[in-house]
Formats: structure tokens, sequence, C-alpha cells
């Protein structure tokens, strides 16, 4: 199985070529998942919202305290002050108070501190800085800061990579039940690297980690049950996880979920369910999904039959760099008129997503 990262542009890491599951992985670039949020000096989650846009030239400008959209600012304030800031997109406000809060030796403040670096929000990036920051928050205990300075490690980001370290990191982590720490730990036990390889210590924690709804673990499942790889071969366990996954929208998932229902693989054949995800993966910008949605209407399976459709799907997926001279040849057969048409919807359609 084969994954395409579901946010833009991540450093990839180079797997094993008998890893049966994805060949890279995107989790170590995700510093804080979606799954957890800062915490304030109390313990309480902070959501994240992104921060102040302007309004449009039309519009009239926001009243004071608040922010285009709407959401009125709440002035910072009390223990919690970083936190409020830093949710409402004041970085160098957050920053400022995290500073000071450091200085009474709050955890969270230093690994505040370190996300505000690590990212440029507010300031200029600066991962060396960041590690530096996220080291002092994991010294006093704080495990956000384990996590996000064994993700450093991982990439060699502001720091030497060093897997062992990482592994290290990451394994602190994941004793205390942090989802992330135990999906890259069980990725380290998956390849052997910063870990002995161990396939059965490697499910388990990848395990945990889709249990607890990271997406990316629920695929990983799907390809471990797929090849038996520290689990048993079970394509009904197979189907399951990969199900999951693509519920959570992960364009991969989506697309080795409709292929395994169209083929009834680990479950009854289910075609209609399968567009709606094939359909999905293939606005995503999956070729492999956009030729085989191709095919779909080419064919009228599950969908009504339309070849001007399938021959822009098809010019979708080529553009793309998916070979198929079979279904070149299909496209070839139409009218011209057809195939200008197919063209100008195949390029309205990467207009829009932006790949023009």
């Amino acid at each position: 199985m084969r994954m395409l990262p579901p946010l833009a542009a991540m450093l990839l890491l180079a797997i094993a070529a008998a890893q049966p599951v994805r060949a890279e992985t995107s989790s170590w670039e995700q510093e804080v998942p979606q799954t957890e949020v800062p915490k304030t000096s109390t313990g309480k989650g902070v959501k994240l919202v992104p921060g102040p846009k302007a309004a449009p030239a039309a519009a009239p400008a926001p009243a004071p305290g608040q922010l285009s959209g709407a959401k009125t600012l709440v002035e910072p304030s009390g223990d919690d002050a970083a936190y409020i800031a830093f949710d409402q997109g004041q970085y160098l406000t957050a920053l400022k108070l995290a500073e000071e809060g450091t200085k009474r030796n709050e955890p969270q403040a230093f690994t505040l501190v370190g996300r505000i670096y690590a990212e440029g929000l507010g300031v200029n990036k600066d991962e060396a800085m960041a590690a530096k920051w996220y080291a002092q928050g994991s010294e006093l205990g704080d495990i956000q800061a384990t996590f996000s300075l064994g993700v450093l490690y991982a990439e060699g980001r502001g720091v030497k990579k060093d897997r062992a370290k990482a592994a290290e990191l990451f394994e602190k982590a994941a004793l205390t039940g942090h989802p992330l720490a135990n999906y890259n730990l069980g990725l380290l036990f998956l390849t052997g690297d910063g870990k002995p390889q161990n396939v059965y210590r490697a499910a388990d924690h990848i395990r945990f980690a889709a249990e607890k709804g990271i997406a990316a673990a629920q695929y990983d499942m799907g390809g471990l049950y797929q090849k038996g790889v520290g689990v048993p071969n079970d394509a009904l366990q197979a189907s399951y996880w990969l199900g999951k996954a693509a519920e959570q929208g992960m364009a991969a998932a989506q697309l080795e979920y409709a292929v395994m229902l169209l083929r009834g693989l680990g479950m009854t054949r289910d075609e209609p369910k399968a567009i709606p995800y094939l359909k999905a993966a293939a606005q995503a910008g999956l070729p492999a999904a956009q030729n085989r949605l191709a095919y779909c209407y080419s064919e009228g399976v599950m969908v009504k039959k339309d070849p001007l459709e399938a021959a822009k799907w098809r010019l979708i997926a080529k553009s793309g760099g998916l070979k198929d001279p079979d279904a070149d040849v299909f496209v070839d057969k139409l009218p011209k008129d057809k195939r200008e048409l197919a063209q100008q919807g195949a390029n309205e359609w990467r207009e829009k997503a932006g790949l023009f």
C-alpha cells in the first residue's frame, strides 16, 4: 500500500523495501496531532483556531474586539493567558506570556514557546531554538514537549538526526498513552530504525494509536492485516481498519477501501458504497483513484455510463503521471469534439485544484 500525504508538503521517511504498509510516514511532521491541543497551566485543553484574517475590501472593518467572522476576542488574563492568546492567533503576546511562565518553571509554558519557534508563528522559524525549549519542557515532565522533541530528532530538524534518541522520547511519551508517540514508536519497531525490529511490538503500538482514532495508524493496521505482519493475515480486519481511516477522510485509505468494496475483499461486495469513497479520493488528487473512476464511468459501474466524464478523469490521472495505454486508446477513439470537451473539463478541474 502506498500513501500520499493527506496534508500539504511533508518531509517523508524512506522505509525498508520489505515494509508491508506505508513506505513513508507523515506523523513525525505533526508536532501537535489533531487529537491533542496545547494544555493550559491548569491542564485544560485549548481549541486552536486560525489567527485573525483581514476582512474583504468591500466589507466594513471588524468592530474592536472582533475577528473577521464575528469571533470575539477574549482579553488574555489569568493563569491561562498565554494559551488564550495563542488560541486567538496573538502569537507574540502568547510568546511573551509563555516566556514569563517559563520563569515560574511551568512545564507547558516551555512547550508553548517551543511550538511558536518550531512553526514560526509570529517569529522567524527556529527549530534549534524550539528543540531547546522542548527539552526543558520535557525535563519538567510535559509529555507533549517530549513527543515534539522526538519529532525533531526523528527528522533531524534543529538537532542532529538521531532515531535512537527519538525512540527513547517516543517511548517515554507512549507510556503515558500519547497516541502519536505510540504510532511513531510502532513505526520504529516495524523498520528496526532506532529500535530492534519487532513486528509484534510494532503492531501493538500502531493498534493502540488506531484505537485512539489516528487515521494513519488505522490505515497501517489495514496494511498489516493484509500482509499478515505482526498480526494474522485477515481480510476482514484489514477492511475494518481501512474503512475507519477512510471515514476520517484519508484519501489513500478511501481508495484502498473502495477497491476492497468493489472486489468484495473481506466483506460483501458493495459497489454503490465504493463510488463515494472513490470519488473522494479522486477529488483529493490521487491519480490511481482518478483512473479507476474513469473506468467506472466508461463501463457504467454503479454510475451512469458517461464516456465524456470517463475521458475527463483519465486525462486528469494522466496529467498526474499515471500511465494506462488501454485507457488512452479509449480517449483517443472519442470524436474530436468530445475529446476537446473532456480536456476542457480536465483543465478546469486542475485549475480549481491549483495545479495550473
